[in-house]
Order: C-alpha cells, then sequence, then structure tokens
C-alpha cells in the first residue's frame, strides 16, 4: 500500500497485456489468500480478528486513516503509507490474517466512500495483502507466527528480534512497490529504484514502519490510545502526498494536465530500456500545427489556449493502445509509440493523428480549420536514446511543415543535424567569419543585348573538401539557423561591390536571394536601408529575389516587412515561379516588380508542348500585371529564340554567361559597356 504517484494519461486499456495479466492475477491470488485465510480460521475456531480494546483501537486508527484517504482532494493512486504502517502493526502483534483485514477493511471504507476510486482501492488493497504476505513470511523464517489467540506481546521483544522487524518492514516495501508497476508506469518514467518520487517514497515509507513497532507497545500497554497514532500517521502521509503532487505537477502541462517534454523524455528512457532487451521498435510522432500564431493573433491567447485543449482532446481520442500523449510546448505535442511495430506503421498512426485534426473545430460560433505537420523517428533505425529520437522527429516534422506533406519518416540523407554536417556548419560559420566565401555574379540580359542586371550568387571553396555545391550549404545554412548571417554577409559583400562599380561608372542593378527566415527576421528592412545608406548604393540598384513560401509561415508579417522595404525604394522579385505554392493570391498580394520563371520548365520549353505553354501563359499573366519575366536557366540558341517569341523580357543563364568572380564580372561588363545595342553579340558566352 506504498503510495506511488497519479499519471493521468494512462488507460487501463492502454496497458499491455501482460500487465493486464499480472495485475488479474494479483487480484486474484489476493481475493484466494483472504478467502482462504477467513475460511481455515473459522474453520479451526481461531479468532479473526481481536474483540478486547487492542482491536477497538485498531478498527478505529484503520477507520480514521481510511476516511483521509475518501477526504483527499486527489485520486486514490498508491494507497497509503500511514495504512501500510496500521497494517504492519497489526501483523507483528495479531499474523498475518488480521493484519489482512485491516487492509481490505480500509480498502472497502474507501471504495464505499468513493465509488469512483473502487478499482483503483481494490488493486491497492490486493498489493496490500501481498505485502502483508511478504512480511509475515519472513517472520515465519524466523519462527515467529503471531495469532488472535497468541499474540507476540513487544514485552517479548529484544535486540534479537531487530532483523525480523526490519526484514519484514523491507519485504513489505519491496513487495508492494514491485507489483504498484503493473498498474503503470512508475512515477515520471524512473526506473525502480531511482528518480524523486520512489527516493522520498522510501524515505516516508521507512518513517513511518518505524512507527509500526511503537504502535505494538502502544497496543500492548495502552490500546486506549492507539487512535492518538492517526494524528502523526496523517501528517506524515499527507505531506508525502503534498510533496509527491508538487513533483508530479513538475512533470505535467499547466494547460491541458497533459505530460511535459521533461516527462516524455524520462518515459522514453525506460521504454527504450525495455524495447532494447525485446528487440523491438519504438515509435516517437512529433506533431505541430501549422499557422497556430494567426489563431493567437487574431482571436487572442484566451481562445488559443482553448483551441489547445481541444486538440489535445481529440489527439488522446485517437492515440493507439499502449501510446501516450505529451505537450512539449507551445503548439507542439508527442506521442510515445511503445511498440510501434515499423516505421510505416508509425508513419500510418501520424497519419491518422493528423487527419484527427482536420474535421473543424467549434468554438464560440467559429468553425475553425487547424491543419498539422509530424515528424516520425523510429528505435533502434533512426537513434538510440531519447533525445535522439526527439532531434531525428523534430527533424523529420521540420520537412514536413517545409513541403507540406503532412507527415514525414526521418532519412538521415535529408538531415542536417549529421555529424558531417555539423561539422560543415562550424565550417561554415568560420568561412563566413573570415571572409572566406565568395560571390559569383550571372548576369540577366534583355533581347537587345543590353544588360537588365546581375544576380549575386554565394560560392564556398572549402580547404579540404573543394568546392561545395550552395544547394548543400545553404540547406544547412536554413535548417541551422545560420541563415540570416548568410544573408547578411551576402548583402553586405554585393552592397559594397555595387559601390564600387557605381564609383567606377558601372550601375548595374544585383540581386540577392532571401529566404523566409530572412523576411520574417526583426527589423529586416531597416537593416536593409541601413546598408544601403552606408554603402551610398541608391536603393532602385538592389533587388531582392523571394519566394512564395515566404507568405506561408506568418502571412502579415511578411507583407509588413516586404512593404517596408519597397517604401525605401527596393525592389522585389519573385523567383522560381511555377514550382511551389503559385497562385494569383499570392502574387497580387506581393509587391513585386520582377517574375523569374524557373528553369524547370524553360529547359523543356522546346521538347515538352506542355512546358511551353505554361511559359507562354506565365508571361502573358506576368505581363498583364505589368511585371517583367526573366526567364532562368538558358542555355542554347533555340531556347532563346524560343523565348523572344513568346515575348520574355530577359534571360539568365549560360548561354549569356556562367555565373562569374567580381574581377571577371568587371572585365565582362566593360566588355559589354563598349558596344552598342545595335552591334553587340546577343548571346555572348
Amino acid at each position: 500500500m506504498l503510495s506511488t504517484p497519479r499519471v493521468r494519461t494512462t488507460s487501463r486499456r492502454g496497458l499491455p497485456a501482460p500487465r493486464r495479466w499480472g495485475r488479474a492475477a494479483v487480484v486474484g491470488t489476493a481475493v484466494l489468500m483472504t478467502a482462504g485465510g477467513i475460511a481455515s480460521a473459522l474453520g479451526d475456531g481461531r479468532g479473526l480478528f481481536p474483540g478486547d480494546r487492542v482491536g477497538w483501537g485498531f478498527a478505529i486508527l484503520a477507520l480514521l486513516v481510511a476516511a483521509q484517504l475518501a477526504l483527499a482532494d486527489r485520486r486514490l493512486n498508491g494507497g497509503s503509507s500511514a495504512g501500510c504502517a496500521v497494517a504492519l502493526s497489526a501483523l507483528l502483534v495479531h499474523g498475518w490474517l488480521p493484519a489482512v483485514l485491516v487492509v481490505v477493511a480500509i480498502a472497502g471504507l474507501v471504495a464505499a466512500a468513493r465509488p469512483t476510486w473502487a478499482r483503483a482501492a481494490l488493486w491497492h488493497g490486493a498489493v496490500g495483502v501481498h505485502g502483508i504476505g511478504a512480511g509475515a513470511l519472513v517472520l515465519a523464517c524466523f519462527g515467529t507466527t503471531p495469532s488472535v489467540e497468541r499474540p507476540w506481546q513487544p514485552s517479548e521483544w529484544d535486540l534479537a528480534t531487530l532483523p525480523q522487524l526490519l526484514l519484514a518492514g523491507f519485504a513489505h516495501i519491496l513487495v508492494s512497490h514491485v507489483l504498484s508497476g503493473l498498474n503503470g508506469q512508475r512515477p515520471g518514467g524512473a526506473s525502480l529504484f531511482g528518480g524523486f518520487c520512489w527516493s522520498r517514497q522510501l524515505v516516508v515509507a521507512l518513517a513511518l514502519l518505524g512507527i509500526a513497532p511503537l504502535t505494538a507497545v502502544v497496543a500492548e500497554t495502552a490500546p486506549g490510545l492507539l487512535p492518538l497514532f492517526a494524528v502523526p500517521l496523517i501528517a506524515v502521509d499527507s505531506t508525502f502526498r503534498m510533496a509527491t503532487a508538487r513533483a508530479e505537477d513538475q512533470l505535467l502541462d499547466p494547460l491541458t494536465g497533459l505530460p511535459n517534454r521533461q516527462w516524455l523524455l524520462t518515459r522514453t528512457a525506460e521504454v527504450l530500456a525495455e524495447a532494447a532487451g525485446e528487440r523491438r521498435r519504438v515509435g516517437l510522432i512529433l506533431i505541430d500545427l501549422d499557422s497556430f500564431r494567426s489563431v493567437n493573433d487574431t482571436l487572442g491567447h484566451l481562445t488559443g489556449d482553448r483551441l489547445l485543449l481541444l486538440i489535445a482532446d481529440r489527439v488522446r481520442a485517437r492515440l493507439p493502445a499502449g501510446a501516450q500523449v505529451a505537450r512539449l510546448g507551445g503548439d507542439e505535442f508527442a506521442v510515445l509509440l511503445p511498440h510501434a511495430g515499423s516505421a510505416t506503421a508509425a508513419q500510418r498512426t501520424a497519419r491518422l493523428l493528423i487527419g484527427a485534426l482536420d474535421a473543424p473545430l467549434e468554438l464560440d460560433g467559429l468553425s475553425l480549420l487547424m491543419e498539422a505537420s509530424a515528424g516520425v523517428a523510429v528505435f533502434p533505425e533512426h537513434a538510440p536514446e531519447a533525445e535522439g529520437l526527439l532531434r531525428r522527429a523534430d527533424v523529420a516534422m521540420y520537412l514536413a511543415k517545409r513541403d507540406r506533406t503532412g507527415v514525414e519518416v526521418y532519412e538521415a540523407s535529408r538531415d542536417g543535424n549529421t555529424p558531417d554536417r555539423l561539422a560543415l556548419l562550424g565550417d561554415l560559420r568560420r568561412a563566413l567569419e573570415a571572409g572566406e566565401v565568395e560571390l559569383h555574379y550571372q548576369p540577366k540580359v534583355r533581347f537587345d543585348g543590353a544588360v537588365a542586371g546581375l544576380e549575386a550568387l554565394v560560392r564556398w571553396h572549402h580547404p579540404e573538401r573543394g568546392r561545395v555545391a550552395p544547394d548543400e550549404f545553404i540547406a544547412i545554412a536554413e535548417a541551422s539557423g545560420l541563415m540570416p548571417r548568410l544573408t547578411e554577409y551576402v548583402l553586405e559583400t554585393a552592397l559594397g561591390q555595387v559601390g564600387r562599380w557605381r564609383r567606377a561608372g558601372l550601375t548595374v542593378p544585383v540581386a540577392v536571394n532571401v529566404s523566409p527566415r530572412d523576411v520574417l527576421s526583426p527589423g529586416f528592412a531597416g537593416a536593409v536601408a541601413a546598408r544601403l545608406a552606408r554603402h551610398r548604393v541608391p536603393p532602385d540598384a538592389l533587388q531582392l529575389e523571394i519566394t512564395e513560401h515566404v507568405m506561408l509561415e506568418d502571412p502579415r508579417h511578411a507583407s509588413d516587412t516586404l512593404a517596408a522595404l519597397t517604401g525605401h525604394g527596393v525592389r522585389m522579385s519573385l523567383d522560381d515561379f511555377g514550382t511551389g505554392y503559385s497562385s494569383l493570391v499570392h502574387l497580387r498580394r506581393l509587391p513585386v516588380s520582377e517574375l523569374k520563371i524557373d528553369r524547370s520548365f524553360v529547359g523543356r520549353l522546346v521538347a515538352d508542348a506542355e512546358d511551353a505553354e505554361i511559359v507562354r501563359c506565365t508571361i502573358d499573366l506576368a505581363h498583364s500585371l505589368d511585371l517583367l519575366v526573366v526567364a532562368e536557366g538558358v542555355e542554347d540558341d533555340e531556347t532563346w529564340e524560343r523565348l523572344r517569341d513568346l515575348g520574355c523580357d530577359a534571360v539568365q543563364g549560360w548561354l549569356v554567361s556562367a555565373a562569374m568572380p567580381a574581377a571577371e564580372t568587371t572585365a565582362w561588363l566593360r566588355a559589354r559597356e563598349s558596344r552598342s545595342p545595335e552591334t553587340a553579340e546577343p548571346l555572348p558566352r
């Protein structure tokens, strides 16, 4: 009957089959032991319980302990150490059967007073019966078998009996705690002899069980005083319960009542330790709501909190057997699958949970549609420990959110946090600090041969790896949070070069790519304006290339930043048009003056009639909105001719020129400047 903390998240249907059978066996054997003991005593004419003042004293003491449990404001989840002490006192003086009757009486009184706790009371009564049985076996090994007719009076005790008393108490503690583990996970998922709850529980249990011999002494000398022992027993027991409750609350999310990140990591570590021995897979699903910030901004944080409660209830309702859900903070939830089966099965569960959130959520007369993204990681394939598994699930979730695929399973090839990529990230950070990253410039040329501008492209030559592909290190920068630093470096370098060119008489504008994370960074527009002023570059000499993804995460913030940039005079170009979530809504909302057709369409323009039609429609659409059109990836004369016939404004690609270092770009510009548009070669190599 030792107290173990409450765990709100594990339903009885969620217990693994071995634990369910174990619980049934514990309850069944306890019932048989109790019934058999009573029948044997009655058959032999022995007393069940002392009927003298000692018996009445024990009965009143048990009644007071039961009343304290029934009136407690927290659900009975671990019995009572005070009840344990009373039962052990009865065991020492009058033997096994009276002690069992004390346990049964306390459990029965609690169940009668709080019917909703009947199942818990039955379980802890059964555990208490086995604990008392363990203590009785220890005493029997020493030849001590007290009974109602032949009590073991404390006056008979001496130093030789001390081992009996201690071992009987320890046996009771050990058996009770081990059996309590069948009721679900132990405190916070801690191991059997680890964690705050178990260590403090042990100390309190030892203190209360140390009172048991004293209670037996009073039972012999002044049984009328036995009820007074209820005061210290209940006080110590209540203090322990409050301390345990506070410790548990540190593992719970205060809004939803779900376990928090600390609980999840500890519980996952325990599950992984069990799974390693059984060679089974464990899954971890990380769920993040899409655009939840807009709900808070529009409807307020109180409404957002109520929405989170509804979402938590939906996820809880769709959990498979044995799964456990935790809230990690904000709009992030995690689901632990102790028996995942396979990565495919875990992914299927993730889709089921995501699907549960697709139906509208009714709140204050509003019907809200929430979308979510989920990442899945599986032990042992993806990580051997809890922290690693959570990181891998987070990586997969980020990819699902970025690509808007709903659910992604972790893949090492797409992880920017592998040791090799982490090393590359450190090298990139040092290269930026040392100024070792270069900018090359690729021209954009109109069909009359005039230079429409340059695009600044970042290049990095690693001292050991050689040339690192831009897609590789830019992806690492985006995934790690280094992207704003890289963008600052590119802007600073490009504007410095533009300033030098202008002072040398070359007034060509330069375009710089910026990511959605850059646009959403606080003060980005002001920082760009400050750099323009510092380098004495007019705003119209800078063009920022953005993609439609900039409007997906936080449309309001992105719109404000882009409006501020255009207000400063900076021009915008919409890059990679046609490859993402191209829509007229975004095209109308983005303050762009130029649209770039992605190379994936341009490269197949001549060979594929559908791509040709897409390019034609895109050019017509852009011109109807007064936008200039630039085609990327032009590599042959025939594509050049087709684009000119379709009315494209400018082209960019190897047919015109590859990206060049600043010195070569200067020479190229000088060579173009020396020719008139009429005599300029339209297809410079």
